[in-house]
């Protein structure tokens, strides 16, 4: 679904032309002349993003910001901070006001719409990660509080170790133990043996070879022991294609320009937040809760975890006035299967369906089983257009592919898929009673089986 995006800027001409540029890239746009009418907006609709510029008034713009930040409702939208920032602490400034990332005028478009991406994949992330601590808090799990922290671990590489410049990091930061590495050492596998929460690459002396930098990341993301760290990338102020590349291909941050070493320190210190909250979630899924919340069959979710997650995902909605979407997914003919293949078979078959539908979905998403061969799928900030058109999809790859049962053996599937939202702004179509939202994604589930399965139908509620 296309993000939604302010737009704070006090000149019109450089409102109708980001708007422009935006809408080309199939967001959607809300410019606004002050941060007065940028509240009035966010008090309306909770944007997902927001692009404000700091020329005018610097001092009301980060203020703003501030506010943003210390605001539960508002405090994961991103911000991107764009101006003159005559000095590097300037840009420190906003970062340090709650900016997600500085642009300094004029910036490259390919940087801002790869930026975007970006933040809106971590936006997604903290998200995920927010409202399933609230279902486990809901369902009474908790995860036990350290009293001990190791120190974050942060490799500093570059093509060539000497070159490094960032030997005052270390001691910039609390509890980090800082590492020096060359470019190949990484991609050769040296460092993978010790446990590395972030990445800083140094290639502002120069890239000679981008697609050293594409094989480093790439690598870097298709190590187990090195997928889930944080990866911040500087480069010369020269290099902004490779700049957009590098964020596309999984590094979570990247900066252009000779920057002071305080930006840097903060963007390390926000990277390593965000890593430890990641780990925290997959620590907890790897417990005895798993067991309590999960299906021990395919691996998902189960309906006690679902319930508290849909609560919280109705509270969500209610607070950003946004739709979000559930569905109901039945496997077609599954007794005919289980006759005729047998119990084992179906077992196997049903752990393919999950496995397909969940390659298929969003991390912010939510995929449940609920029943025998009935799923359940969340979908967050979510309208009619899009929900049908992902209900359609999931419909789509379980017929596109047969399903294996034994060697040289497979099964054509279909499922058939009931679709309910909930009412968003329109008080009159409000389903108070997730029970009921349910229970209506249920009864167009029930009509699509009528209407001769393979189909999507979607709620009249």
């Amino acid at each position: 679904m296309a993000g939604d995006i302010l737009i704070i800027d006090c000149v019109a001409t450089n409102r109708i032309v980001l708007k422009v540029k935006l809408l080309a890239a199939q967001y959607r746009v809300r410019p606004c002349a002050s941060v007065e009418d940028a509240r009035a907006e966010i008090a309306a609709s909770l944007p997902d993003l927001v692009i404000m510029d700091t020329c005018n008034n610097a001092k009301a713009a980060l203020e703003f910001c501030r506010a943003l930040k210390a605001d539960d409702i508002t405090a994961l939208v991103p911000i991107v901070a764009t101006g003159g920032f005559a000095t590097p602490m300037d840009r420190v400034n906003a970062l340090e006001a709650g900016a997600d990332d500085v642009l300094t005028k004029p910036f490259d478009d390919r940087i801002l719409q790869a930026r975007i991406r970006s933040l809106l994949r971590a936006r997604d992330a903290r998200q995920e990660l927010r409202m399933r601590e609230g279902t486990r808090t809901a369902l009474g799990f908790a995860e036990a509080s350290c009293g001990f922290a190791a120190p974050s671990q942060i490799v500093l590489a570059s093509p060539h170790v000497d070159a490094l410049e960032l030997s005052g990091l270390q001691s910039m930061m609390e509890n980090v133990q800082a590492n020096p590495a060359s470019i190949h050492q990484i991609i050769s596998g040296h460092v993978h043996q010790v446990k590395t929460d972030l990445f800083v690459l140094d290639f502002r002396a120069g890239l000679m070879d981008d697609s050293v930098l594409y094989r480093l990341l790439a690598e870097l993301r298709s190590q187990s022991a090195t997928r889930h760290a944080g990866i911040l990338v500087l480069l010369p102020e020269d290099e902004r294609h490779a700049a957009a590349m590098a964020l596309d291909l999984g590094a979570n941050d990247v900066v252009l320009s000779d920057i002071h070493l305080g930006e840097i320190r903060h963007r390390c210190a926000v990277l390593l937040q965000a890593k430890h909250e990641a780990d925290a979630l997959r620590r907890t899924v790897e417990t005895g809760l798993r067991a309590a919340i999960t299906d021990p069959l395919t691996g998902l979710f189960n309906r006690r975890y679902a319930l508290p997650h849909l609560a919280r995902l109705s509270e969500e909605s209610r607070l950003s006035e946004r739709q979000f979407a559930i569905m109901v997914l039945d496997v077609d003919h599954f007794k005919k299967v289980n006759d005729t293949y047998g119990h084992k078979a179906g077992d196997e078959i049903l752990k393919q369906v999950a496995r397909r539908l969940q390659d298929n979905l969003r991390a912010v998403d939510l995929l449940a089983r609920i029943g025998g061969e009935e799923f359940l799928v969340a979908i967050p900030n979510s309208d009619l257009v899009h929900a049908r058109t992902a209900a359609e999809r999931l419909c789509q790859l379980i017929r596109a592919t047969p399903f294996y049962i034994t060697e040289g053996s497979t099964v054509d599937l279909t499922v058939s898929v009931g679709v309910s939202l909930s009412g968003g702004r329109d008080a009159a179509d409000v389903v108070e009673d997730l029970g009921d939202l349910v229970s209506a994604a249920d009864g167009a589930l029930y009509a699509a089986k009528s209407a001769g399965r393979n189909k999507v139908s979607l709620s009249a509620a």
